[in-house]
């Protein structure tokens, strides 16, 4: 018999340190002195309470470790509980969204998405839009964690490529968890500490420069403002540049560089030089498409299309302009340099850099084989042969993607949605990237206007496509449940 007491345990303890979180900006609300911290009490209480009872009402489960099938609920079922209790403050506060906008902008924060359904942010209290950013910050090293920890031992889409050899065990996830999300911890802390700094001597006010930081680690894309971040100097744009790129690459290099005192990790990994790479190529392209149109010119020319061209590649969302008005080419190019994203056990979102590489070997060999049928060729990755498991998840992951992409799209345009809103929101949600095409979800616009059933698909998008599509569709089959 199937015993969900482990994974609820677990859900309750992280939904109880969820409604913990609610005080920090509830003193935010206090000190702003608008009346809006009562929200933050009511929400947190409800939340805490909630967990603690969920907690102890499992506490008597077994210990010596989670199942494969308790596993894989445990992975989604955190994602998709935390949103119901993160809605809270903006069901009853200055927003007072529905249920279903409100479930929208937590699951938007905590997949680090960036899709919106406010406007006037510039009007709401301090501590709603720390709240925003704390979101998309816990859901940021959330993600590094499930990406180290419970993807690779759930072999899903070729994750297990990256699974240590030290833990070993699916008895063992959950100290594994612990000791790796210590490490990692104290990294993206300082980073993010680093990144506000740097913002403060960029331009921007303390308070902005914390969410920014938030929001800018964890990749995520929530800014402060209805214009994202049109609203602040080059120099802040640049800082953000900066802090994209390096939240997009792979935490457990910055830990092996703060023991080991040596740059070398980073250049060692064929992920890291083929995103850094990429991004300098699909900036340069970008440049040349500005300069040859003759929209931009120097150095502005240089910044808005870095910015833009970073912050959708590693999947952050923030636009320092509506670049749906840069014509066609560019339409399409942030399109589809939205399918690519980061490196692999960092905050960034969509297909992931190492995918590609694979998915390029799989194909270099195959020509090859063609070439010479004789011959024995096997693709590699770093030099170690590929095990053809992981080439198969792979492949089933691109299949997935691809799919759910079609599925989702036709689905929205059953709602009522135009072709290009439908096709670019599905992207969008899939991708964990933010900002759509079109007027309605572009980068000047938000997802406010979608109609209710299309906001449930786009959350159950968002969610799928953080955890990697195969570790939820996994739960919709027969044999996952009689196993």
């Amino acid at each position: 018999m199937f015993d969900i007491r482990p994974v609820a345990y677990v859900i309750g303890l992280l939904v109880a340190c969820l409604g913990v979180t609610m005080l920090l900006p509830m003193l935010v609300d206090i000190a702003e002195g608008r009346g809006h911290w009562q929200v933050f009490f009511e929400s947190a209480m409800i939340t805490s309470l909630t967990g603690v009872m969920m907690a102890l009402a499992s506490g008597n489960a077994r210990r010596e470790g989670l199942s494969i099938q308790q596993t894989f609920l445990l992975t989604t079922g955190v994602w998709a509980a935390l949103p119901v209790f993160g809605a809270l403050p903006f069901m009853l506060g200055a927003t007072q969204a529905s249920f279903v906008d409100a479930y929208f902008e937590a699951m938007s924060g905590l997949t680090t998405t960036g899709s919106t359904v406010l406007s006037g942010l510039e009007d709401l209290p301090k501590g709603l839009l720390l709240w925003r950013g704390l979101l998309q910050w816990l859901g940021g090293i959330g993600i590094i964690v499930v990406a180290m920890v419970f993807l690779p031992e759930l072999r899903v889409g070729g994750m297990q490529i990256f699974r240590s050899e030290g833990f070993d065990t699916m008895g063992k996830i959950l100290p594994r968890a612990t000791q790796i999300s210590s490490s990692i911890s104290t990294i993206y802390v300082t980073l993010t500490l680093t990144c506000a700094g740097s913002y403060v001597v960029a331009g921007m006010g303390p308070f902005d420069a914390t969410v920014h930081a938030f929001t800018t680690v964890a990749t995520g894309g929530f800014a402060n403002y209805d214009a994202s971040f049109g609203g602040f100097g080059a120099r802040a744009e640049w800082v953000a540049c900066v802090f994209m790129m390096l939240a997009a690459l792979p935490f457990v290099r910055f830990v092996q560089i703060s023991t080991g005192r040596s740059l070398r990790p980073l250049w060692q990994d064929s992920q890291i030089r083929m995103f850094l790479l990429t991004a300098l190529v699909l900036v340069a392209v970008m440049v040349l498409w500005r300069v040859g149109s003759g929209d931009a010119s120097g150095e502005v020319a240089y910044r808005k299309a870095a910015f833009n061209t970073i912050s959708i590649l590693t999947g952050t969302g923030y636009a320092s302009q509506d670049y749906g008005l840069w014509g066609g080419f560019a339409v399409l190019f942030f399109f589809f340099i939205g399918l690519i994203g980061g490196c692999a056990g960092s905050t960034a979102c969509s297909v992931k850099i190492f995918r590609y590489q694979l998915l390029f070997a799989s194909i270099r060999t195959q020509l090859r084989r063609i070439r010479s049928p004789n011959g024995v060729f096997v693709p590699r990755y770093e030099g170690r042969k590929v095990s053809d498991d992981v080439l198969s998840s792979v492949m089933s992951f691109f299949v997935f993607f691809v799919v759910s992409l079609g599925v989702l799209s036709v689905a929205l345009a059953m709602t009522g949605l135009d072709f290009i809103t439908s096709v670019s929101g599905a992207a969008t949600a899939l991708a964990n990237v933010g900002p759509g095409l079109g007027d309605e979800i572009g980068p000047a616009g938000n997802f406010a206007g979608l109609n209710d059933t299309a906001k449930w698909l786009l959350s159950f998008a968002m969610l799928a496509g953080r955890l990697e599509l195969l570790a939820v569709f996994a739960l919709f089959t027969l044999r996952f449940w009689r196993a």
